[in-house]
């Protein structure tokens, strides 16, 4: 653990030394091929400048999406989303919750009530973890949205 712990201060690249001694030593039972895999966390989907129609800061963390968008930009419930702010630079994470279908609602909830108000325009981003074969024809899903958080 203390090595982990570590190696989360160092710079990217002496970090990315560090790992591949560490591999080459203790993972010799890997095959050539196998020690070079590595996965690279890019865009899975995006919701590009929702309209925020709602926050509520009484309410569980997340933010509200109508089930229309979430299909469209293939999400999923509960999966981690980061937002951010077109209105005032602010970036966050939360999770995704189920809104009512063909409702339009981008609903900011909890905590992240805080960091926009009806009416601010945001991004909404997905991300997922490929390995580099997948990454060579990768390409993420983007929903392009109206004033009315129609897609167009």
């Amino acid at each position: 653990m203390i090595i982990v712990a570590n190696l989360v201060k160092l710079d990217e690249n002496t970090r990315d030394l560090i790992c591949q001694w560490i591999i080459s030593k203790f993972c010799w039972f890997l095959t050539e091929d196998e020690r070079k895999i590595m996965n690279i966390n890019v865009l899975k989907s995006k919701i590009h400048r929702a309209t925020v129609t709602e926050t509520r800061l009484n309410y569980e963390g997340s933010v509200t999406i109508d089930r229309e968008l979430i299909d469209a930009a293939h999400l999923h419930i509960y999966e981690k989303v980061q937002i951010l702010n077109i209105n005032n630079g602010s970036r966050f994470e939360t999770y995704v919750i189920e809104g009512t279908a063909g409702e339009r609602e981008i609903c900011l909830n909890g905590a992240a009530a805080r960091l926009a108000q009806p009416g601010d325009l945001i991004i909404i981003l997905s991300y997922a973890s490929v390995d580099e074969q997948e990454l060579k024809d990768w390409k993420p899903v983007v929903v392009h949205v109206d004033a009315g958080n129609n897609p167009i």
